[in-house]
């Protein structure tokens, strides 16, 4: 059995696999392949994937067609489907719920696909939690962001001259990104404080040493999964409301608020970005999935009224690296929970509660039951 790892498009600085990953695989007993130029944006050399005993392939074209499994960090493309062979499992992020066309086309050339969001939060498949990995890879990166744009230090200072107070940052979403979101800015000194609509994470955020912000927005509640439900507009009203005399005194906002399928909810209105001083920074993590603050965009730096809205759609890739390891890691677990080391296939079998949650497409259908 073979596995193919394309390259990724010329925008995305993250690869899908370092060779300590591809040796793994290797020793499982498979034959890895890796497209030329593969790990250049992490400095990795094509040599370095070749000395795991991974082949290198020239062209992406015959990757496809000698691969029995192709693994993506991002989805493919409508040619990239089109030359799968029959009976191919692909693995990447998927966007299922918005990316209809690809789901249909995935199932038309009778694809096996695996979308690495729909992964389901049990203590089994938290090895192959590719969407936490990256959220904690992002969560950090973008305190990182926020204290390079903000143009004050973020701990507190004694010095001669007198004291400088401690940078007020302010998270907004307690899931896997901002409790490292948090956890970051603590430790650069920063006085944090969050906010979340599920009461049940007030300890975590007391753990981390940051101030749980109480808004009462009525009955909240969240999925199975473990993520926020979406709120009814009169809520969202009643936690904006509460939320704007926080964002008038924080120097910083991390946003990271998203429901599973859905746009994310808007949360910072235009009025509540000019209530902050000049020089604040906002990070807008959920920018690639319509933002939740009014005016932000995918990929930019937008200066409004002195306070800047960072977009920044791919922030784990901005520590390109690590996210390319754990990444790796996460399909390397999903592979070897399922390999059949005697026969040296994998066990596909769908009633298996980890692929029943995140396989989309096999033999010609749509056989995800949420997707469908």
């Amino acid at each position: 059995m073979q596995i193919f790892f394309p390259k990724e498009e010329p925008n995305e600085i993250r690869a899908t696999i370092l060779p300590e990953v591809a040796k793994k695989f290797i020793d499982l007993g498979i034959e890895v392949s890796v497209e030329t130029g593969l790990g250049d944006n992490v400095f990795v050399s094509d040599e370095l994937y070749k000395e795991t005993g991974a082949s290198i392939c020239a062209n992406k074209a015959d990757g496809f067609k000698s691969a029995d499994i192709v693994c993506k960090i991002n989805k493919p493309t409508s040619e990239d489907i089109q030359q799968l062979n029959e009976g191919t499992i692909y693995i990447s992020f998927l966007d299922p719920f918005n990316e209809k066309q690809i789901v249909s086309e995935l199932a038309s050339a009778k694809v096996s696909s695996i979308s690495m969001e729909l992964v389901p939060r049990i203590t089994r498949a938290q090895k192959m939690d590719a969407l936490s990995s990256q959220a904690n890879l992002g969560g950090y990166a973008a305190v990182i962001e926020a204290s390079r744009t903000l143009s004050k230090s973020f701990p507190m200072m004694m010095t001669a001259a007198g004291t400088i107070s401690p940078a007020r940052v302010f998270v907004v979403g307690v899931g896997v990104a901002g409790l490292q979101a948090i956890a970051t800015a603590k430790r650069l000194g920063a006085r944090v404080e969050a906010f979340d609509t599920r009461p049940v994470v007030e300890e975590q955020v007391k753990s981390l040493g940051a101030k749980f912000v109480k808004i009462d927005i009525g009955e909240t509640e969240e999925t199975d999964q473990g993520y926020a439900k979406e709120l009814t507009e009169e809520q969202i009203k009643m936690q904006q409301e509460g939320m704007k005399k926080v964002c008038s005194q924080s120097d910083v906002i991390i946003t990271t608020a998203q429901v599973f399928g859905r746009p994310a909810p808007r949360i910072i209105t235009k009025d509540m970005v000019e209530a902050m001083q000049p020089g604040s920074v906002i990070v807008d993590m959920a920018v690639s999935t319509g933002g939740n603050v009014e005016g932000s965009k995918n990929d930019e730096y937008i200066f409004h009224e002195g306070v800047t809205i960072i977009g920044m759609s791919n922030l784990p890739g901005e520590v390109a690296k690590d996210a390319s390891q754990v990444f790796g890691s996460n399909l390397f677990n999903m592979i070897e929970e399922f390999w059949d080391k005697e026969n040296k296939v994998i066990n596909f079998d769908l009633n298996d509660e980890i692929l029943k949650g995140c396989v989309i497409t096999h033999q010609g259908n749509i056989v995800n039951e949420s997707v469908k």
